[in-house]
């Protein structure tokens, strides 16, 4: 036996590399490749990649809570949402006149709120009988409605300020990168909130409270116009260093010349060099995630985690602080989601709260974690980066499956159903894929040793 197990643990270290190595001839055949499955275009390969990378960091965050924990979070696209508000509220410039006009009345308002609260517990927990129900429900009612007073007038004051362009408060001015901890923290600020009322739930009761959660603070982003324009979106916000913008480097002489060098236009070497730029930058942080990421695994930490996965009753008989862990490895999931989607904002240059979505943000994400292969760290890179590759092409690939099954039939109904359902098709491959790997590799695509 002792001989045996080394042979099989040397054999297995092949499957990562293998699964990596076949990921990367996709993204090469797409990039070299013109024919009905790939586009051909190194700018299109690319543009999936920097997306992909992101979606990694995701699924490396899902994966921490459930992979190491057996947490349950289905509010990743709220966590994610409060990380994208961070870009706007460091890297945008402030809107002038906002914060004299209705800033302060704002700070005022949360003050009172904070306080309303504390005092609420305090009655709370220092006073007995029938009588304490009514005082802190007086309590409550009496500072909601001096926080209202405090706090409608200013927002009105904020969004009357050129509703058109701005209306909101702004952003201090300060570098995009800045923005990325602060996402973070914001993150983990709401995870702290979250953990401490909803981790005492079983599983089930965890993934509906976090569910419901995420959605309210979607609709907190989509409705509090001052903070970042609600539905009106927030655009312009600046890249992160060293990323340039595209039309400079058209109009840099220098550049012009390097790439007519390698025989590409102007236009065509700017967006490559721009994305490159991306790649880089985002697998540096992808990078120390995952060194963070396995260290943590590895260390005596990391086997308590597992061990309070595994077995709770267990690990809290031992003497185990079985809640308290799971607080922190919540938030330090959270906390990963948040700076996945601060970089996500600072790609796109734009804050769009209707556009997140619980199938993209969540149930997407969830899949990256089970095909990839929950509680290894490298099956969530490799899972966020494969399953968003298949994500975005399945949606050129699904109208010409559709195409291939309705060549047959004849014009009617029944054709154009089938047609007109083509795009829905990006549905059913994730769903084949997912059912695929639970059926012949339960433990995902790199399961966890």
């Amino acid at each position: 036996m002792s001989t045996h197990q080394p042979k099989a643990a040397k054999g297995g270290n092949w499957r990562a590399p293998a699964m990596f190595g076949a990921l990367a001839v996709l993204f090469i055949l797409e990039g070299t490749v013109s024919n009905a499955m790939f586009s051909g275009h190194w700018d299109n390969a690319l543009g999936i990649l920097r997306v992909g990378l992101i979606s990694a960091i995701l699924a490396l965050g899902v994966n921490i809570q459930w992979g190491y924990a057996g947490l349950f979070n289905t509010g990743v696209v709220g966590f994610l949402a409060l990380g994208g508000l961070a870009p706007v509220l460091i890297a945008m410039p402030p809107t002038e006149g906002a914060f004299a006009a209705g800033g302060w009345g704002i700070l005022f308002a949360f003050a009172v709120a904070i306080v309303t609260l504390i005092v609420a517990i305090t009655l709370f927990n220092r006073m007995q009988g029938k009588l304490r129900g009514w005082v802190v429900t007086a309590v409550l009612i009496l500072g909601f409605a001096a926080y209202r007073s405090l706090f409608d007038p200013a927002v009105a004051a904020i969004q009357a300020i050129n509703p058109a362009a701005t209306g909101y408060l702004g952003g201090l001015a300060l570098p995009t990168l800045i923005s990325w901890p602060v996402g973070m923290a914001l993150a983990a600020g709401a995870a702290w909130i979250v953990g401490k009322t909803a981790l005492g739930l079983r599983s089930d009761y965890l993934a509906i409270a976090t569910l419901g959660i995420g959605e309210i603070i979607v609709a907190i982003l989509k409705n509090e116009e001052w903070l970042a324009r609600g539905v009106l979106n927030v655009n312009g916000i600046p890249r992160p260093w060293p990323v340039p913008y595209e039309t400079d480097l058209q109009q840099d002489p220098g550049f012009v010349a390097r790439a007519a060098s390698f025989g590409l236009d102007p236009m065509i070497g700017s967006t490559i060099l721009v994305k490159l730029l991306y790649i880089a930058l985002f697998v540096a942080v992808l990078a120390l995630l995952m060194g963070a990421a396995q260290l943590a695994l590895k260390s005596p930490w990391g086997r308590m985690m597992r061990a309070i996965r595994d077995n709770e009753v267990a690990a809290s008989a031992m003497g185990k602080n079985v809640t308290g862990r799971h607080l922190q490895i919540f938030i330090l999931g959270c906390t990963v989601l948040g700076l996945a989607g601060a970089m996500m904002i600072s790609l796109d240059g734009q804050m769009t709260p209707s556009s997140y979505n619980p199938l993209r943000y969540t149930f997407l994400i969830w899949v990256m974690v089970i095909v990839g292969g929950s509680g290894n760290n490298w099956g969530a890179v490799l899972g966020g980066l494969l399953i968003w590759f298949v994500w975005i092409k399945a949606g050129e690939w699904g109208p010409l499956l559709m195409g291939i099954v309705a060549t047959g039939l004849s014009e009617g109904s029944v054709k154009e159903h089938l047609l007109d359902a083509a795009p829905q098709m990006r549905l059913v491959i994730m769903g084949a894929i997912l059912l695929l790997v639970l059926r012949f590799s339960p433990r995902g695509l790199l399961p966890e040793k």
